[in-house]
């Protein structure tokens, strides 16, 4: 049974907030969220199918790779990509990707500047363990680690995790992890059907410049 990252003790700004949002937004969300992840993966299977076999064919190691990261309330869960880097890329333990990564293959280079690799996390939005838009989830070790040196850096974990968030739209890799939060906190207060089409459109923008991509 999977354990969790405890959170934080929350203000009741926050509670009230999201409380004011009623039941209707999140049924919507959630419903909108289910078929547009349906179809997007009906719509995909050739590029995935293509994708599968162009990693394979290019370095050993499985075509999907898992990680453990850390969800609502601290759940754990295990996300899903497209394996786009070397087997061995984390022979030396956790870290973050960066710019021009030579862990990085080249099918790989391709898929995560077009965000392919992300496309299995889709099967996570369906599980209910991911919303389509939300603040992306952190690997156990680093909410810890940021918990520990940015103040309420759990309470990003007050919603699910997106595939796409507020953040991402508006620097993604190249800010800090407090200045993610900062962008975080303001998606969970404002969160509303408004800021998710904004936020939805800007996504397939970043995916069709390859803005942010490591």
């Amino acid at each position: 049974m999977r354990s969790k990252v405890m959170v934080n003790n929350q203000s009741q700004m926050l509670f009230g907030n999201m409380s004011a949002k009623g039941v209707v937004y999140p049924i919507m969300k959630r419903s909108f969220e289910l078929m547009f992840s349906l179809l997007l993966l009906v719509v995909t299977l050739p590029v995935l199918l293509v994708t599968a076999i162009a990693i394979k064919l290019e370095s050993p190691g499985s075509i999907f790779y898992k990680q453990e990261r850390v969800g609502k309330n601290g759940k754990l869960f295990n996300v899903w990509k497209l394996r786009s880097m070397r087997n061995d890329a984390e022979k030396n333990g956790p870290q973050w990707a960066s710019k021009n990564d030579a862990r990085v293959t080249q099918v790989g280079s391709f898929i995560r500047k077009t965000r392919i690799d992300e496309l299995p996390q889709l099967f996570n939005v369906l599980s209910g363990q991911m919303s389509l838009i939300g603040p992306r989830p952190e690997r156990p070790v680093f909410t810890e680690q940021f918990d520990k040196e940015i103040p309420g850096f759990k309470n990003r974990l007050l919603v699910k995790p997106g595939l796409t968030g507020w953040a991402q739209v508006n620097g993604g890799y190249e800010m800090t992890p407090a200045e993610k939060l900062d962008l975080d906190m303001y998606y969970i207060q404002k969160q509303s059907f408004k800021l998710d089409t904004k936020i939805f459109f800007r996504t397939i923008k970043v995916v069709f410049t390859g803005d942010g991509a490591r």
